[in-house]
C-alpha cells in the first residue's frame, strides 16, 4: 500500500464525524483522479480512503456498542468502490456518495468550531 499507514491510535481519538470526513476527502480526491484519468492519483487516494474505513471500522467494533456503524462504514466502503471500478463509471452516483461524506465533514466543523466558541479554544 506504497507506505501509507493511519496511526490507529490518533485516529481512535477523532469523532466519527471527523473520521467519516476524511474518509470523504480521500474519496473525493480518489472520484476526481477519476474523472481526469490519473490513475496514479486515482490509485493512491484509493489506498489511503481504504485504510481510513478500515481504521475506522477497526474502532467502532473495538468499541463493541457501534458494531452497526461499522457495518454502516463497510457498506459505504463496498459502494465507493463499486461505483469507482464500475466500467461505465456513473458521476451522479458518485456525487451522491461524496455528498454522503460531506456532511460528516460539515457536521465535525461544526462540532469544531462550536467548541472554540464556547471552550475558549
Amino acid at each position: 500500500m506504497s507506505g501509507y499507514g493511519i496511526d490507529r491510535e490518533k485516529w481512535g481519538n477523532l469523532s466519527i464525524c471527523e473520521q467519516l470526513g476524511n474518509i470523504g476527502s480521500e474519496v473525493g480526491r480518489a472520484f476526481n483522479a477519476k474523472r481526469n484519468k490519473d490513475e496514479r492519483r486515482m490509485e493512491g487516494a484509493v489506498n489511503r480512503a481504504l485504510d481510513l474505513f478500515l481504521a475506522t471500522a477497526e474502532v467502532l467494533i473495538k468499541e463493541k456498542t457501534h458494531i452497526y456503524r461499522a457495518r454502516e462504514v463497510l457498506i459505504a466502503r463496498d459502494q465507493f468502490m463499486a461505483i469507482l471500478y464500475d466500467d461505465d463509471f456513473n458521476d451522479e452516483e458518485a456525487g451522491k456518495i461524496e455528498n454522503y461524506f460531506m456532511n460528516f465533514a460539515c457536521i465535525s466543523r461544526n462540532e469544531i468550531l462550536k467548541k472554540r466558541c464556547f471552550d475558549g479554544e
